[in-house]
């Protein structure tokens, strides 16, 4: 058992900023603090398992600097807690970014989008309520770490996993909307780009079917008629895309690759 049996995150943290030097003290208090909050930092260090780690890292967004430095302030912790006697395990082994996760972030992070008034202020309200959600998840959290069995705690571990599509979500918009560039309607340079009302036509890059969306607004979806939802995953992803543009959805059976063709509206 390690020694720091009983130990709650915060503490764990507390202990590790302080066996470091100022200036990395600096760099790295901001997120392992964000890490605490995130995994619960009354929650004992010893509950914290391998693949809470592994869903924060689902969250980490930023610009290829910002993602590794701060998976890298991480593993500095967990890389102490293990050779403290804290932990039984280096947690930071489950630490991974995606391939290409941090280059994706970053390209998002430079590019400007274009988007309407309209769209800016959807995604406005979306980070809203999305926001608006957050107490109501920490506290289902605290409920479910209540139970003290985190071996088999599945209510813990939805909440969790909601947690961290809100903040993955939230972060996703931040960044939108950090680097949002306002047009009018219809000035956008050669009027093919995917907006909300745009019909587009796909082609599945696996089997080679073909099928046309059109995005609407949520109160205006009727899957029958192939008017999906601006909010949707397959309307996230081609939001702001192009003819000859390929995207990736991901669904419930995996990620689904198509090829824009054409764009209407």
């Amino acid at each position: 058992m390690p020694d720091g049996e009983g130990l709650t995150l915060r503490e764990a943290a507390r202990l590790y900023l302080e066996s470091i030097s100022a200036d990395s003290r600096t760099t790295d208090r901001a997120e392992i603090e964000r890490f605490s909050r995130w995994a619960g930092a009354d929650r004992t260090l010893e509950e914290v398992r391998g693949h809470d780690v592994a869903n924060y890292a689902e969250t980490l967004a930023g610009n290829i600097t910002d993602v590794q430095a701060r998976a890298n302030a991480l593993k500095g912790f967990f890389a102490y807690a293990k050779k403290a006697g804290l932990t039984s395990s280096n947690l930071g082994a489950h630490l991974r970014l995606k391939k290409g996760q941090s280059t994706k972030a970053q390209r998002t992070a430079v590019k400007e989008i274009e988007m309407s008034n309209d769209e800016h202020a959807a995604l406005s309200q979306e980070l809203e309520a999305l926001k608006a959600q957050r107490p109501q998840i920490v506290e289902d959290i605290r409920r479910a770490m209540a139970d003290k069995d985190f071996r088999e705690n599945a209510p813990l571990d939805a909440a969790k996993q909601q947690q961290g599509h809100v903040e993955g979500r939230i972060r996703e918009i931040e960044a939108k909307l950090a680097h949002a560039v306002i047009v009018e309607q219809g000035s956008r340079g050669d009027g093919h780009a995917v907006e909300i009302g745009s019909t587009v036509r796909l082609v599945n890059l696996k089997s080679g079917a073909e099928t046309s969306y059109t995005l609407v607004r949520p109160g205006d979806v009727s899957p029958s008629d192939g008017r999906i939802s601006y909010e949707s995953p397959v309307g996230r992803a081609l939001l702001q895309r192009r003819a000859g543009d390929e995207v990736e959805v991901t669904t419930p059976s995996g990620p689904v690759a198509f090829r824009i063709e054409a764009v209407e509206g």
